[in-house]
This record gives structure tokens, sequence and C-alpha cells, in this order.
């Protein structure tokens, strides 16, 4: 769950002309919107397809299955999130992840939509899911590890800690925190993630 500079391939199909693109586009905003409000795992294709207001073959030509519609809302969202002009920049790699879970509690569906995805991820035979969210932690420890070495360049954090160690244990902090949010939302997220950073600075000369 996090702001991620490096776009993901698209899931499922795009659709051929831009009236398709526009038509995938409205489909999972209004995903988005119901499952924000309600979650949607553990329904079928078409009782999500009578959620969101459209045919069930509508989704079927987008998407080949329940869980490749619920991947796709995920991501969407969260590309969404990111390109908003009005969104806080991050000044540092915790604090790419701090942002993130920040907007995702807005939204507690959604967390809950991804901690489901990535747990579903792990069950033997989702192919679709093991390879998205494999892909996707490579990507997001990937980008926080350079931030990391810039940061390390410019003094800003110790030298003596290796970056795509840390990049990985930042992940799994947000990651977890959040699942820990779920369960009880006095959990302070940004503050909490954000004392990774005192623990990186370098030591007082």
């Amino acid at each position: 769950m996090t702001r991620d500079d490096v776009p993901a391939p698209v899931i499922g199909r795009a659709g051929s002309y831009a009236k398709g693109v526009a038509r995938r586009q409205e489909i999972l905003d209004r995903a988005i919107e119901v499952f924000a409000q309600r979650g949607g795992y553990g329904t079928s294709l078409r009782s999500i397809a009578q959620a969101i207001g459209v045919s069930h073959a509508a989704l079927l030509h987008y998407f080949d299955s329940r869980e490749q519609l619920l991947l796709a809302v995920y991501e969407h969202a969260e590309l969404k999130r990111n390109s908003d002009p009005s969104a806080p920049q991050p000044t540092s790699a915790v604090d790419v992840m701090a942002l993130a879970a920040t907007a995702n509690v807005t939204v507690p569906g959604l967390v809950v939509l991804y901690s489901t995805l990535v747990a579903a991820s792990l069950e033997a035979g989702n192919a679709t899911g093991r390879e998205y969210f494999t892909k996707r932690f490579d990507r997001v420890r990937r980008s926080l590890a350079e931030r990391l070495r810039a940061e390390q360049a410019a003094g800003v954090i110790r030298g003596d800690v290796d970056p795509d160690q840390i990049a990985a244990l930042i992940v799994a902090a947000s990651d977890g925190l959040q699942i820990q949010w779920l369960l009880e939302p006095s959990v302070r997220l940004q503050e909490t993630l954000g004392a990774l950073e005192t623990l990186l600075r370098p030591p007082a000369s």
C-alpha cells in the first residue's frame, strides 16, 4: 500500500478504442466507491457487476476473473491517489510509506481489499495474484531503496545500513501497521512509521 512512481502493467484488457478505455475507467471508478463502502471479496463476478450497476458481460469484456477485477480496482485506486496534484509529496523514503498509509486509512474498504488480496496471493493456484504482488513488492522495494541511497549520499540517514534491507523493512512496517489499524483504529500510523526516520538518522558527532 504505497505511493509508487513506476507504473504497473494494465490488469485485464484496457480496451481497444478511446470509448472502451473510458468505459473501463468508469467501471473501476464505480467499483472503488462500492468496495470502499462494503468491500468486494467473497462475492461472485456477477454479484459485483450488479453492485456497480453494469452487466456481467461488461465485466467479462475487460476482466477474466473476480481476482483480476479486484486487483485492477486496487491498482486503479492507488494510481488515482498518486496522480492527485493536491496530495502532499513525500520528503523521504519513510515518508513515502507514511503518506500512503495515511491516505489508505481514509478508505478502509480498500485497506481490507488490499490485505485480503495479498493473503489470497499466497494460496495455491492463485497465479494472477502471486505474480502481481511479487512484481509490485519488488517495484516498491527498488523505488524506496533508490531514495534511501540518495538520502545516504546526502547524509540524511546513516550510511552503515543496507538500503535494500531497509526498504523491505519499511514496506513490512507499513503493511503490518495498517493491519493493526484495521483491528485497532487508535494505532497512529504516520507517527509510528515516522519513528523509523529517527532510528535511521546518523549518530550525533
